[in-house]
C-alpha cells in the first residue's frame, strides 16, 4: 500500500503545473513534503515537440522540482471530458495517493484544455470522497479539498504563497520545455514569443502586491482554515 501524500497537483499538459505554481512545488519539496505530479494527457497536439520530447523534458522538470513521483494518465489531447470514465481515472489516482491536497488548473482560463482539467478534476475529487462510489474498482474514499493554479492569464487571486526564494528554480523547471519556449525549428506559438518571461513577470507583481519580491496566486471555492493564527506560516 502507497504511503498518503500531502500534494497532488494535477495539469492537462506537461509544464502547466510549473507555469502556474513551479515556485510552489518547490517550496514544499524542500520541506520534504511528499509531492505527486499528474499529468492528464501526453500534449500529442502541441505545435512542437514530440511526446518522447515532452515526457524527457517532464521529467527533467519534476527532477529540477524535487518531486517524488510524476505519472500521466494518456487521456486524448484537446479530449478532456467529464465523462465517468475519465473521473474514474483521475479518481484512482485521488484514492490510490491519498493526498492531503489537490492541485488543478483555474477554469478562466484561454486554453479550453485547462477550463476541462479544472472541471475533470473538481467532479472527480469530489466524486473520491464517496465512499460507495465503486469502492471495490478505485479504492478507499479520499476527502482532499482543492486549490486552482494560474496558467494563463492574470487574476485577483484569493491566496498567494511566497516563493523569493524559489523563483530560480522555478525558472529552471521552465527552462527544461525547451521544444515548448525556446524551439529550434518549429512554429511560432503563443510560447514561443516571451511566454516564460510574461509568466515571472506575474510573479512579480502578485509578489510586490502581497509585499514580497515573487508569488504564485491562488483560487480556492471554500475558505482556507488556519491551524494557529495569522503569523503562522501556510
Amino acid at each position: 500500500m502507497i504511503e498518503p501524500i500531502d500534494i497532488l497537483a494535477i495539469g492537462a499538459h506537461a509544464d502547466d503545473i510549473e507555469i502556474g505554481m513551479g515556485g510552489t512545488i518547490a517550496k514544499w519539496a524542500s520541506r520534504r513534503k511528499k509531492i505527486v505530479l499528474c499529468d492528464l494527457t501526453e500534449a500529442e497536439l502541441s505545435s512542437n515537440g514530440t511526446t518522447e520530447i515532452r515526457k524527457k523534458e517532464a521529467a527533467e522538470a519534476a527532477e529540477i522540482l524535487g518531486v517524488t513521483e510524476r505519472i500521466n494518465l494518456g487521456i486524448p489531447d484537446r479530449g478532456i471530458e467529464n465523462t465517468l470514465e475519465q473521473i474514474k481515472s483521475v479518481v484512482e489516482v485521488i484514492r490510490k495517493y491519498q493526498p492531503r491536497i489537490i492541485f488543478a488548473p483555474y477554469a478562466a482560463d484561454r486554453h479550453p484544455d485547462h477550463g476541462n482539467a479544472s472541471a475533470l478534476v473538481k467532479e472527480a475529487a469530489f466524486s473520491a470522497g464517496i465512499h460507495k462510489f465503486h469502492p471495490d474498482q478505485l479504492g478507499k474514499a479520499c476527502k482532499a479539498p482543492v486549490y486552482y493554479y494560474m496558467i494563463n492569464g492574470i487574476h485577483t487571486p484569493h491566496f498567494v504563497v511566497n516563493i523569493s526564494n524559489e523563483i530560480e528554480m522555478k525558472k529552471s523547471a521552465l527552462s527544461a520545455y525547451k521544444s515548448q519556449f525556446q524551439p529550434r525549428d518549429g512554429v511560432e506559438t503563443p510560447l514561443t514569443k516571451g511566454y516564460t518571461e510574461s509568466v515571472i513577470a506575474r510573479d512579480l507583481v502578485l509578489g510586490k502586491q502581497a509585499g514580497c519580491s515573487y508569488a504564485e496566486g491562488f483560487m480556492t471555492e471554500r475558505p482556507i482554515v488556519l491551524d494557529h493564527d495569522l503569523l503562522g506560516e501556510f
